[in-house]
């Protein structure tokens, strides 16, 4: 009776422990602050960020919520009046710079900034939304495909319009992707308003689709379904490194460009939180993971040669003013909609 009875209180005391333990880890999950984080990146990063930041915060957990730049930027100016994300993470400058005019952002200089390359965040002190890589148009060609269908390598901008590459490109819809709008405000930085809505006049008839992504394009020009995507040299690189038949080319005009960035939303809930994965992704150890990918990242002297990428390629980027671009966002996207959006995607 007694053996029994050892062996009963015995048995409750490893149950109450593991009840104890159990107790203990769900306090500990429940402890765990929820970061609520607005991304475009592509997912190839999303884990090794989220891995790399909770592995060095291991109270706050990301949680994601992941769409194409147009379409995170147009849920953010949704939500303006009741905001719902704590940070912005990998979504283009051109956006966040409309996001900072509409007074959404918090201004924060995170540690380490100044360790980065100054031209690539906000200028203004504290920054509102600092840089973490660039990411620039580029021309996906089909090699394969082009001789089959007796097509020359274009060379520049304005070769896409002649009329014998009539439904044989495809590009991104700028309401949809980053991409396709630093395109069109490149095009018309360098060659003038009219002149610029004059190209994509021309474009648009050699233009089978508008993507609302900025990878498809090249991606389809990899599988030979086009032999002409205009993409941006990540997904470019990618698509030739996967064994696809494309050559990379960079127009000789030069190169629209935007800037990967983070903010912190102004009035966010959890900014302790929010500083913590600002700081981190301003640190050495974010932008070696921006490496795997980028041809030019925030943090000077990181970034390694790429195939397919040309030496001097940051050379090629035009000048661009984020803050022409993000006022003039919603007319240039109206007038864009109005002549060409009878040849967008089906979403």
């Amino acid at each position: 009776m007694r053996r029994s009875l050892c062996k009963f209180f015995s048995l409750g005391s490893v149950m109450l422990a593991a009840g104890g333990l159990l107790t203990t880890g769900v306090a500990i999950a429940q402890s765990k602050t929820a970061l609520l984080v607005y991304t475009a990146v592509e997912t190839d990063a999303m884990k090794l960020y989220k891995d790399g930041f909770e592995k060095a915060n291991p109270n706050i957990e990301i949680r994601w919520v992941r769409d194409s730049t147009g379409v995170i930027t147009a849920k953010l100016l949704a939500e303006k009046a009741n905001p719902q994300a704590d940070v912005i993470l990998g979504v283009a400058a051109s956006s966040l710079e409309l996001l900072r005019q509409d007074g959404m952002l918090l201004q924060y200089e995170p540690k380490g900034f100044k360790e980065l390359n100054p031209a690539y965040s906000d200028t203004n002190r504290p920054p509102t939304w600092v840089g973490m890589d660039v990411w620039g148009a580029a021309i996906c060609f089909n090699t394969v495909e082009a001789k089959k269908q007796n097509l020359p390598k274009p060379e520049s901008w304005k070769d896409l319009a002649k009329p014998i590459y009539k439904g044989k490109i495809t590009m991104p819809h700028p309401a949809s992707s980053g991409t396709g709008y630093l395109d069109v405000t490149a095009w018309l930085q360098t060659m003038g308003d009219t002149e610029g809505w004059k190209y994509m006049d021309a474009l648009h008839e050699n233009i089978a689709q508008y993507t609302h992504s900025g990878s498809k394009p090249c991606k389809q020009a990899g599988a030979g379904e086009f032999p002409i995507g205009i993409s941006f040299e990540f997904r470019a690189h990618q698509v030739l490194r996967s064994g696809a038949p494309i050559e990379l080319i960079f127009p000789k005009e030069g190169l629209g460009w935007d800037i990967e960035s983070s903010a912190i939303m102004k009035g966010t809930k959890n900014l302790d939180a929010a500083k913590k994965l600002a700081d981190w992704m301003a640190s050495k150890e974010a932008n070696q993971i921006n490496t795997n990918w980028w041809a030019i990242v925030a943090y000077p002297g990181l970034a390694k040669k790429m195939e397919g990428i040309p030496d001097g390629y940051e050379k090629l980027l035009v000048k661009n003013d984020f803050s022409w671009a993000a006022k003039n966002r919603e007319r240039i996207l109206n007038e864009w909609s109005k002549r060409y959006n009878s040849k967008a995607e089906p979403k």
